[in-house]
């Protein structure tokens, strides 16, 4: 039986010298007992599993609203694919897996309901309360929000976990393992974004091929299969998309660690730049996919206009918090007292799941219309032909 103290040994041998070692955790903010069967970042993502804040994912919009297509993507797929790219990334890297999935899992926890659209409304209503940022909402999921113990609020994690969700909040950079989660969610959430577009028939592979990131996979794949066509090809595609990507970060990343000349994590946070990174050639191919995706995907009318639409019942249940705080429930006095009624009504607005803010419409607003919104898409995900 391996115990904790022989795992932390284990990751001590075969970790590099530049990666975050559980036994060399700056700890959490309020002292435990440590485990004797597991080590503190796999206690982390434990954690995080088991919160409800990680549950509720599955409910929440990725691109398409959720619930609109049985095999399009929700904030928990995602999540899901950002924490295998990391731990693929991070073992190749000679880096601690265990930390970097922990920070892929918890990445996204601040996420409100309809995608984007969502966040942009919720920042909109707070704008004269300190705003909202998902970022930024993640740690307060994982500090605040969440009651995991009767000691303390939030579920404790490790100081490396917390670095690893602060991205706009830091003097220096963090591990490289919240380097490798930052970079594998953005190839997850391009490549699979690309796939859930072509699903949903509002993206053709004769558009992907002027992107050249898209080409480059496309003759990668089509060299042994020349007459691939179809959902198959698609897929194939995207997979050597996401494969590329991979391969890429972990040859630039290793060089510019190389370069950089590291030789401890103290090396890497008084670092100059952050080492997990592109090729200056894929950055650039990577630009003009976001740009693409900005374009054809992001600001659709089937995507943006139903998210819209959806997002006006997201005001209206705010507006009626604000002026019914008892709506909130019995803890809420408590939290109006520490945060203020517009930060209280948005923590609780922001872990609402897609489907659960569209009952709380319905029930405070009397708004029974969900159904007609619904069925003003001019898509039908899950169904369409893909298109050449």
């Amino acid at each position: 039986m391996w115990t904790r103290k022989e795992l932390e040994e284990r990751e001590k041998k075969n970790l590099l010298p530049w990666a975050q070692a559980s036994l060399d955790s700056q700890g959490r903010a309020q002292r435990e007992k440590a485990h004797h069967l597991r080590t503190a970042y796999q206690r982390d993502r434990a954690r995080i599993i088991h919160s409800k804040a990680f549950r509720r994912l599955e409910g929440k919009t990725q691109v398409f609203l959720n619930g609109t297509g049985d095999h399009l993507r929700t904030r928990l797929t995602h999540t899901i694919e950002v924490a295998s790219v990391s731990r693929t990334i991070a073992r190749s890297l000679g880096l601690n897996e265990d930390l970097a999935e922990a920070i892929a899992l918890a990445h996204d926890l601040g996420h409100p309901p309809f995608g984007h659209a969502g966040e942009e409304t919720l920042h909109l209503l707070m704008k004269e309360h300190g705003g909202f940022e998902h970022n930024l909402q993640s740690l307060r999921v994982v500090e605040i929000i969440e009651q995991r113990s009767p000691r303390h609020a939030g579920l404790n994690l490790s100081h490396e976990v917390i670095e690893g969700l602060n991205k706009h909040a830091l003097t220096h950079p963090p591990t490289l393992e919240a380097q490798v989660a930052n970079l594998a969610d953005e190839i997850t959430y391009y490549s699979h974004d690309i796939d859930d577009g072509v699903e949903a028939g509002l993206l053709t592979v004769r558009q992907l091929a002027t992107l050249d990131a898209w080409k480059g996979a496309a003759d990668m794949t089509r060299k042994p299969f020349p007459r691939l066509r179809g959902e198959v090809a698609v897929r194939a595609i995207v997979r050597n998309l996401i494969d590329l990507q991979v391969e890429d970060v972990i040859a630039s990343s290793a060089a510019a660690i190389r370069a950089a000349g590291v030789k401890s994590v103290d090396d890497v946070r008084n670092a100059q730049q952050r080492l997990i990174c592109y090729s200056p050639k894929r950055r650039e191919e990577n630009k003009q996919m976001r740009a693409f995706l900005y374009e054809k995907l992001y600001f659709h009318e089937a995507v943006a206009g139903v998210n819209r639409r959806m997002c006006k019942m997201l005001v209206e249940v705010f507006a009626m918090y604000l002026r019914k705080p008892a709506l909130l429930g019995e803890g809420a006095a408590r939290r109006v007292r520490k945060e203020g009624l517009h930060r209280t009504v948005c923590d609780y607005v922001a872990g609402m799941t897609d489907r659960f803010l569209m009952k709380e419409h319905e029930r405070l607003c009397g708004m029974t219309a969900v159904k007609k919104l619904l069925q003003k898409r001019t898509h039908k995900p899950g169904m369409a032909r893909i298109r050449e």
